[in-house]
């Protein structure tokens, strides 16, 4: 069973724009508790939009227990998640594109991470690619799939209120809408909802999703390093 907290109203734009039944929601469900807890508010409230799309992309380089997580969102909470992965070809001037995948054939040894840094290199600070080609590209180009335009959808991004820092100066030219920072929720709140739940994403927070992403602190890198040395043979 689960326990719900009453559902505030979560929607809304950065601007203020009221958001109509003729637009579709596709909530950007990164496979972290942030992100599932803003999903499932929003499903609860599906009725005010023309349609509901959660998706998530997966890199191939994954905690399994992410995947874990999001299956489990899929099977006690219905999040019906479309699972997709970046299809990159070496051809330049050939744009990245997307497969579907689900929670068994979904890539656990890393290949479409592999095929982003073969065309593009290694990511790092000054060339931070593997968001773009791994999330974001894919992701697009399965709504450009469904005939959708930026103007027909918005776009939900789980980012809390107390990281607003991360939102994007150009939410509104591409749809992003943060239901959670407009609501200002934040870590403990997220945290004591999943505290109620029947299951809970078990990966500690300095692993996170991407065990080795560059963006992390050398201090977590170190520590992971010592921890858990095998997650680094892929980028070795």
């Amino acid at each position: 069973r689960v326990y719900d907290r009453p559902v505030p109203c979560v929607l809304g734009s950065p601007n203020g724009e009221d958001l109509m039944q003729d637009k579709t929601l596709v909530i950007s469900f990164s496979g972290g508790r942030t992100s599932a807890y803003m999903t499932h508010l929003l499903l609860q409230q599906r009725d005010l939009w023309k349609d509901v799309i959660v998706l998530f992309a997966n890199t191939g380089q994954e905690d399994e227990r992410t995947l874990d997580f999001v299956n489990n969102c899929d099977t006690i909470f219905g999040f019906n998640t479309i699972w997709l992965e970046a299809l990159i070809t070496p051809e330049k001037g050939v744009g990245t594109s997307f497969q579907r995948v689900n929670y068994q054939t979904a890539s656990r040894d890393g290949a479409p991470f592999e095929a982003a840094i073969a065309k593009h290199g290694i990511p790092f600070t000054k060339s931070p690619h593997c968001t773009r080609e791994l999330k974001q590209y894919p992701i697009q180009a399965y709504l450009r799939s469904l005939g959708l335009k930026k103007s027909e959808y918005r776009m939900a991004i789980g980012i809390r209120a107390d990281e607003m820092d991360r939102m994007s100066p150009t939410a509104e030219k591409n749809s992003l809408i943060y239901p959670l920072v407009k609501h200002n929720v934040t870590k403990q709140s997220v945290l004591d909802w999943w505290r109620q739940q029947p299951f809970d994403l078990d990966i500690p927070e300095h692993y996170g999703n991407c065990v080795w992403c560059w963006k992390k602190s050398f201090r977590k890198l170190f520590t992971l390093l010592e921890e858990r040395p095998e997650a680094f043979e892929f980028p070795e």
